[in-house]
């Protein structure tokens, strides 16, 4: 099973997600995308809840603020297991800016403010240091607009990855990686 974490604002209707749904679905397997409130506490529990639920067995797919809460979900055993999808590394202080902010749902156009309990929420799940780097598959661009590739190559250092040169923050070309996604898994 695959449990794919969407990133900040987006929610299971991205592109990337469908693209999971419908190529594990081919392949016969489970793909869970739940939809993540925006209060880093309630999203980390929420996803923590599906862990347990599947054993602790299911493998991870984050994308951006999904990678970030699948290298803590993975170093504190909640899965085996997690594929990167130009992750957020060290998102309290990428979010720091944005407290007191109103945020807009890309798929849904909910809104809500970006609280400093949510900024104090993220700190709390900050990783200084993975434990074991055959768990992660780093799956960066260079081209990445909102996020720096070359810190999730230098913490995901001595991890499995696949860095393209251009892109952008979405992953252009992401269908492109269905199938070692699925291998990764475990799935294929």
């Amino acid at each position: 099973m695959l449990i794919y974490i969407h990133g900040f604002n987006s929610s299971p209707r991205s592109g990337k997600a469908q693209a999971c749904i419908d190529h594990f679905a081919k392949l016969g397997w489970s793909c869970l995308v739940p939809a993540l409130a925006p209060d880093p506490a309630r999203a980390i529990a929420s996803l923590r809840c599906l862990c347990v639920a599947a054993g602790r067995q299911a493998v991870l797919a984050g994308s951006s603020l999904g990678g970030f809460y699948a290298t803590w979900l993975v170093e504190n055993g909640f899965a085996p297991r997690a594929i990167l999808i130009n992750p957020a590394v060290a998102a309290d202080e990428k979010l720091a800016d944005e407290v007191g902010k109103t945020q807009r749902n890309w798929h849904s156009g909910a809104q809500y403010v970006f609280s400093q309990e949510y900024a104090h929420s993220l700190r709390e799940l900050v990783v200084e240091e993975i434990s074991d780097s055959s768990r992660y598959l780093l799956m960066a661009q260079t081209g990445d607009e909102v996020l720096d590739w070359q810190e999730a190559d230098s913490y995901y250092q001595d991890c499995e990855k696949i860095i393209e040169p251009g892109g952008d923050h979405g992953f252009a070309g992401f269908e492109r990686h269905l199938n070692t996604i699925a291998q990764a898994a475990g799935c294929a």
